[in-house]
């Protein structure tokens, strides 16, 4: 479905007073730069959620997109990459948001086409909204009379935003980790490592592949966006460079708490091997002494002695006590 469609000139939204899949009209507002007075250029931008194959096709016959950029917006589930059409750009981001309760980062899409006086946006999931963006852009008169280069500033800087969000999110549930781990409570945190670092995973391969665009965009190297636009760029590129260093750092992170988790593991496990040997010890050496004073020969010391089954009795305390407080010396119980 179409979610916005707008005409901008000279940094601000015009209304054209036409439908949103009108996209002639919308075109013809800007494309005349003789009838304003400073002979600027305007552009549009329409943005789509989830459009279906005639709607997308509508859209790319309308402002000349590629069929193969157009095939990879409708099907989706690209990684983030740069590529030139003709005279277009086709920029394809992926999108984060965290659900703490799962321990998942959830991923969207958003594709971009970026023409001389058209921005396309194509988003799928459902927590990957361009409202936002749109939004501050427009508030923005100085920063949007960039062009479309000031759009793909305004979607790039949103999603990267994302990431540092999600980066948070997975650093508190990390730190939890931790404490689980180094806590004097017996706990396996296996699993809830391996599945942060499945998510971390994840993060990791939207934000490192977007390096290189965004690195791009910042020196000015790519025909289409404008250079002026470089110093936004580079703060984009900022943002990201700390996403993807945070990503490192906390996969680091998982790998030294994972190693520490199975080495206090082994620790507890000779724990119990020492209890349990001290309580068979503790039971053998009574059994022992029962043992030998339960064997039926005639001629064996104190068979005769009246205080020889007192002695008996007293011996196997004895040697349980002693052995008791020999083990507790030692740690093994």
């Amino acid at each position: 479905m179409i979610v916005d469609s707008a005409a901008y000139l000279q940094g601000r939204r015009v209304d054209v007073g036409c439908a949103p899949q009108d996209f002639a009209r919308l075109r013809a507002a800007v494309a005349r730069p003789d009838e304003h007075a400073d002979g600027e250029r305007g552009f549009v931008w329409v943005g789509l959620h989830d459009p279906g194959q005639r709607e997308l096709a509508e859209v790319a016959d309308a402002f000349g997109l590629h069929p193969l950029a157009v095939e990879d917006a409708l099907t989706a589930h690209q990684r983030p990459k740069l590529e030139r059409y003709d005279d277009s750009l086709f920029l394809v981001l992926k999108t984060l948001w965290y659900v703490d309760a799962e321990d998942a980062v959830e991923t969207g899409e958003v594709a971009l086409f970026v023409g001389e006086d058209f921005v396309i946006t194509v988003r799928h999931g459902g927590g990957s909204e361009l409202a936002t963006a749109r939004q501050t852009l427009e508030r923005q008169q100085q920063v949007l009379s960039h062009g479309p280069s000031s759009v793909v500033y305004a979607v790039t800087d949103h999603v990267v935003d994302g990431y540092l969000k999600v980066v948070e999110d997975l650093q508190v549930d990390v730190d939890e980790v931790e404490v689980s781990v180094f806590s004097p409570a017996r706990t396996d945190d296996s699993m809830r490592i391996y599945t942060l670092k499945r998510e971390i995973a994840e993060a990791r391969r939207a934000v490192m592949p977007l390096r290189e665009p965004m690195r791009r965009f910042s020196s000015g190297a790519v025909s289409g966006i404008a250079e002026e636009a470089g110093p936004f760029f580079r703060d984009v590129l900022d943002h990201l460079n700390q996403a993807a260093e945070a990503v490192d750092s906390l996969d680091s992170l998982l790998s030294t708490a994972f190693d520490a988790s199975v080495a206090r593991l082994g620790i507890q496990q000779n724990d119990d091997m020492r209890k349990i040997s001290a309580g068979a010890a503790l039971v053998v050496v009574p059994t022992l002494i029962a043992g030998v004073y339960g064997m039926n020969f005639t001629h064996m010391p104190e068979l005769s002695w009246t205080f020889g089954y007192p002695f008996a009795l007293l011996l196997m305390v004895s040697a349980v006590v002693g052995l008791w407080v020999f083990f507790k010396r030692s740690g093994w119980l």
